[in-house]
Formats: C-alpha cells, structure tokens, sequence
C-alpha cells in the first residue's frame, strides 16, 4: 500500500489515568487499578487509531510515565530515589533524572504486557517504541560508568534483548526513538548509529529510527526559533543513517524549516515523513496532509513514503489529538488518491 500512516509513538493519557497535557505525568491510581487503568487507555487508542484508518498501529505509550523513564523502571544499576538536576539535549532544558549507580541489567521483560495487549486487539501492522541509546543517556547522569559512550553501548545491549523480545511478541516495527541525534548531530553520525546497530543486532523485523526536534513545549519551540531559517541538523547525520542498517527514518516537515531536499540524504529508506504538526493547535486538512505527501515524492520515490506525526501528541488535548489522527489517515488515503 502507497503512504501507509501511523504515528510517530505518544499518544495523550486521558484524565482518568494521569494528569494531562503534562510530559512527566502523575498517575491518577495505584496497583491493580492503575494496571487496568493503562489497559483501557492503550485499547481505547488502539480504537481512536483504527478509526482514523492509519495502517500502523502502536500502543500510544499509554503505560509509561516518560518515553525514556517507562524504559529505565525496569533496569537495575539505576537510583531513581536521589534524583538529581540535568541540562537534557546540550542544556536546551533541565530535569531531575536519576542516575546510573551500578553495571545495567534488565530486571525482566520491560513492556511484554502492552506488545501482546497491542498484538491481540488489531489486525494491522504493528509498532512499538523504544528510547534510543544517545537519547538514554541524555536522559540520566552517570555516577558508574565514566564514559557517556560506553554506557550507550550498555544500553544498547539491553535496548536489544527488549526489542528481539518485542519481535517474537508478534510485532512487526520496532521503533528507537533518537531526538538527541539533533542536538549532538556530529557524535549521532560517530557512534549514535554503531549504537542504534547494536539495538537492532539480530532483529529480522522491521526496524526505524525516530528522530524529531521535539515535543511542542516552549522549551522545543524556543529553540527552533533560535535556528534561524533553515534546520539543517539531519545534514550531519542523514548520509550514514543511508548507509545504515535502519530501516525508516523519519523526519520533520510539517510547519518545519527542514529543506525538504535534505530528505534525498535518506536514498534507499523508507522515510516516515512529519505531515502533522505536534506544536499547534491548529488542525490539518487532508488536502494539506496529502500535499506535504507530494512535496516528499520530489524527493523520495513514493513507494517508500509513510505518513507520520512529526513527533509524539502527548502533551496535547485528547480531542485535538483525535482531529489530528483523523487528519493524517484523511490524507494518506487522498494521496492514494491522487497518485495511486
């Protein structure tokens, strides 16, 4: 099928699971309830997601508190009791994130819970979301390792075991999630993809990289306006993710002020092109969805073009979310339409 749509990967949490429009919510329930809580919230996404006719569909990460943190509650060697300050993506932002304080190992299976609820309730294509190993590390303070690439690669080994996991779940995308690669783009391109090799080392699934400029939050919106009139930041890194193992890619392009001639840097992938803009409240038409399709087959031969979100919607409102699925499936499917 021509221009297959799914989203990027967070979806928001409704009221009754955790506090809204927040990244790092509050869960609203404890033990069983909250379980079940998560449960509902993942099959009523898996819904809203068929609903809007997308063609790939993921569990909205409805069961993880942080898209980096729900990772990392099921890894020993981390103290998350003594938290401490930490500038995230070269100090664009600061957070209290815990800290690796011994050697990393899985304390079992991450997120087989959600993999087999998602691969029971839909039967199309299926995807599923890991943090990737740069974005990891930005993400927590080392107080073991010494060396940011080496605890990469320790992640990387652990990323490995949940994703060949995922794989024989039944799932068909595993996808690392990766927008540190924008903001070290010259280390991305010199270790981050050896580290996204080592993730994905024995998987036969499909396998994509997720690589945004962020959440619509002030601190990702501040810094985009600092970047002046081009974002060339997937120069750096876009040619060796070519010559890569990775399957998809994706890329920002909706309201964005990437070159869009930059995605010919991705020859031979499949590109998960942003058509629906995460940082506005304004809703996509699907003429307009299908017309940021078209400016991508000047650059991508269409066969390998998959619609996508250009990040997460999890801090939006949840019926603007809805619209905007709606949006993306509309115009995917007006773009086989037109150049089926």
């Amino acid at each position: 099928m021509l221009f297959p749509a799914a989203v990027a990967g967070s979806l928001p949490k409704p009221f009754w699971l955790s506090e809204t429009h927040k990244l790092w919510p509050l869960w609203k329930a404890m033990g069983q309830e909250l379980e079940l809580a998560k449960r509902d919230a993942t099959l009523l996404w898996i819904k809203q997601q068929e609903d809007a006719g997308l063609d790939t569909i993921g569990d909205g990460e409805q069961s993880r508190q942080h898209f980096v943190h729900g990772f990392l509650e099921f890894v020993d060697g981390i103290d998350f009791e003594h938290k401490v300050e930490m500038g995230i993506r070269a100090d664009r932002y600061k957070a209290m994130v815990p800290k690796v304080v011994g050697a990393l190992k899985m304390k079992g299976r991450a997120h087989a819970t959600e993999a087999k609820l998602l691969r029971g309730h839909t039967k199309r294509r299926t995807k599923f979301t890991l943090p990737g190993p740069m974005t990891i590390i930005d993400t927590i303070a080392d107080a073991h390792y010494g060396d940011r690439i080496k605890m990469a690669m320790a992640f990387a080994d652990l990323l490995n075991q949940e994703a060949r996991a995922l794989q024989a779940d039944g799932i068909d995308i595993v996808q690392f999630d990766e927008p540190a690669f924008n903001a070290y783009t010259k280390e991305a391109a010199s270790w981050g993809i050896e580290a996204l090799h080592r993730a994905i080392d024995g998987l036969t699934c499909t396998t994509a990289v997720h690589i945004c400029y962020g959440y619509g939050i002030k601190a990702n919106i501040d810094w985009k306006e600092s970047l002046g009139s081009e974002w060339r930041q997937y120069e750096d890194f876009f040619p060796a993710l070519a010559k890569s193992r990775i399957d998809q890619v994706s890329l920002e392009c909706r309201n964005s002020r990437v070159p869009p001639d930059l995605m010919k840097l991705l020859d031979g992938k499949q590109v998960m092109v942003g058509v629906i803009d995460v940082a506005t409240d304004q809703v996509e038409t699907p003429e307009q969805v299908a017309d940021t399709i078209g400016l991508a087959m000047k650059y991508v031969p269409k066969e390998n073009i998959i619609a996508c979100t250009n990040c997460g919607l999890a801090p939006l409102d949840r019926e603007l979310a809805i619209a905007k699925l709606n949006a993306l499936g509309a115009g995917a499917k007006l773009a086989r339409e037109r150049w089926g």
